[in-house]
């Protein structure tokens, strides 16, 4: 693990907009070679036309560059200061800027530029990790505008939780250009849940679930999904989601919340592990 400087940072948020995910990349191939509807495997072959051309010319993988989303995993014997944190957000702003990145935020109502140019950072705590993990996760809005939550009965059966997840993705449909790749959160509070489903889009999505009885469902909800017939781009065929990822946590005995974040085919982050944090802001 090497020392974090802001260099460091502005090659997260590169990487993170200028190059496709390589397991994103591996089940897009994966999903043309086997798709049989013309005009789907179309669309698929300009996704990954596009992803090659953003990475060889050092483009924008998608006009919408998203809000950034910043994950800070603090691991063993390590510390980190509030004002750590916040030159992290400025380093990410600035990397924003200096490579041409479109900025996004407004504030929500006045609809105007927020003077800290917008980042949403969650910091966690991990004994069992060493070092300071740092994604960077750009999540434009067609997407994230289809996000869902539910707080279920915990008497409720697991086809009921199928069938919101299946009726959510159908509900987002292509104004969220699929092929998507489903990120669930099940458990915790309301925001917890919603939380965990975002988290479940960082890990590698092509390597199966540890969790067997979450790989399993994590394969029939793909197979139903796919089912839908809405296809890459909306144009139909048999890959309406590459994968469905599964995180969960205990919850209360009287409630079941379940969270969905939806991203489309361009689903952004990068992220390092390092051994120490930059302090200064200069």
């Amino acid at each position: 693990m090497k020392r974090l400087s802001k260099h460091d940072i502005e090659l997260l948020v590169k990487e993170a907009n200028f190059s496709l995910r390589k397991d994103i990349v591996r089940l897009l191939s994966k999903a043309y070679a086997v798709e049989t509807n013309k005009k789907a495997k179309k669309a698929l072959s300009w996704i990954l036309e596009n992803a090659n051309i953003a990475k060889k010319e050092s483009l924008a993988i998608c006009q919408d560059t998203g809000l950034p989303v910043i994950f800070i995993e603090v691991g063993k014997d390590e510390s980190i200061s509030c004002s750590s944190i916040k030159n992290i957000e400025k380093q990410v702003s600035l990397a924003y800027s200096k490579n041409f990145l479109r900025p996004f935020a407004v504030l929500p109502l006045a609809r105007k530029s927020p003077s800290y140019k917008g980042a949403i950072t969650h910091v966690d705590f991990n004994p069992d990790k060493k070092g300071i993990n740092i994604t960077i996760f750009p999540k434009g809005f067609g997407s994230e505008n289809k996000s869902q939550l539910k707080m279920f009965n915990p008497t409720v059966s697991l086809a009921e939780i199928e069938d919101f997840i299946i009726e959510s993705v159908k509900r987002a449909g292509p104004e969220a250009c699929p092929p998507f790749v489903i990120g669930i959160g099940i458990g915790g509070t309301s925001d917890c849940a919603l939380l965990l489903a975002k988290k479940a889009l960082l890990g590698r999505i092509d390597f199966p679930n540890k969790d067997k009885f979450l790989d399993n469902l994590e394969k029939r909800l793909l197979k139903k999904i796919n089912a839908l017939n809405i296809g890459p781009m909306g144009l139909g065929g048999r890959h309406t989601a590459l994968a469905v990822k599964i995180k969960t946590v205990a919850t209360h005995i009287a409630g079941l919340p379940v969270g969905i974040n939806i991203s489309c085919h361009a689903l952004r982050s990068a992220g390092r592990r390092f051994k120490n944090i930059i302090t200064d802001e200069k």
